[in-house]
């Protein structure tokens, strides 16, 4: 059991520093007490967390682990004695958060940005991939995706509703031609990217459905890469409307069958717990809402 907050305080402040005799200084301790403070940590919890070398130290798998809950414990640890000083809790701490690329770079990215600006003490680390990202083991606050998950024991926030639509270029559909019906989709070029495949799924008018088998040239495990070729003129694209609304409304794609689109995807946010959710995760909750539901990328 971890009984001493100071343990973990020093384990911290020396991956921070790189060394136990850097830590030392830093906190105004003897180097004995420091390294006392390690060795009865990883005695606690009977794993070795840093591996001792003559020029730097490195950490283990488990205690890069211990690090990352580490900070958010001791961030959380500081709001509540901000509260109770001052009646009013000053938001801090590191804010991790992961997100597909091309939603992170048009909505998420933005968001971290005006957080650290309005929050001084607030600092983000953002990581944007379209794989299926991990929260516990990677140890975000937060994942936003596209989609509501099917079996979670995470808790989920709704943040904005969403669904895909087919989407090309000007020059593709000057060239091409606009498809009259989902079928005509099999003889065109689509771009395909992991997390669509190639066949699509629409929904029209009165609930019908339509499964189409496209054919495509350019395939891309990236939804940045594939929406590049969309705007290219490279073929129709099957991409969520929250990731081209920006292109949409300035006229760089073009919405194709815009009576037909996807089954819903909202926009969702995963976390580990409502409770004691610290304050810097609420603020960019509430601040990703407000974004998507403006109806603007700006």
């Amino acid at each position: 059991m971890l009984d001493d907050i100071d343990e973990l305080r020093t384990f911290v402040r020396i991956v921070a520093a790189g060394s136990l005799s850097a830590a030392g200084r830093e906190m105004n301790l003897a180097l004995s007490v420091v390294s006392k403070r390690l060795a009865t940590l990883e005695r606690r919890t009977d794993t070795r967390l840093v591996a001792r070398s003559t020029r730097r130290l490195a950490l283990t798998e488990e205690g890069q682990r211990l690090y990352r809950h580490a900070q958010r414990i001791l961030a959380e640890i500081a709001e509540a004695e901000e509260a109770l000083s001052h009646g009013r809790v000053e938001p801090q701490g590191v804010l991790r958060v992961g997100a597909p690329a091309a939603l992170g770079r048009m909505h998420v990215g933005p968001v971290c940005r005006e957080l650290v600006e309005a929050y001084p003490r607030i600092s983000v680390d953002l990581c944007l991939t379209d794989r299926v990202v991990d929260l516990i083991d990677e140890g975000m606050d937060v994942v936003v995706r596209i989609g509501a998950p099917r079996d979670s024991a995470l808790v989920m926030r709704r943040l904005a509703d969403n669904h895909r639509v087919v989407v090309g270029a000007p020059a593709y559909l000057d060239r091409r031609g606009w498809p009259a019906s989902p079928q005509e989709l099999e003889g065109h070029d689509c771009i395909q990217y992991r997390g669509t495949g190639g066949r699509w799924r629409l929904i029209g008018p009165g609930g019908a459905v339509a499964e189409v088998d496209t054919a495509s040239r350019l395939r891309s495990d990236n939804g940045d890469v594939a929406q590049d070729w969309a705007l290219a003129g490279c073929g129709l694209m099957w991409k969520s409307q929250i990731d081209v609304q920006d292109d949409l409304a300035a006229g760089r794609l073009r919405r194709v069958l815009p009576d037909w689109h996807g089954d819903p995807a909202p926009v969702c946010a995963l976390f580990p717990s409502q409770r004691q959710l610290p304050t810097r995760v609420r603020l960019f909750l509430d601040a990703m809402a407000r974004r998507l539901n403006r109806g603007e990328g700006d």
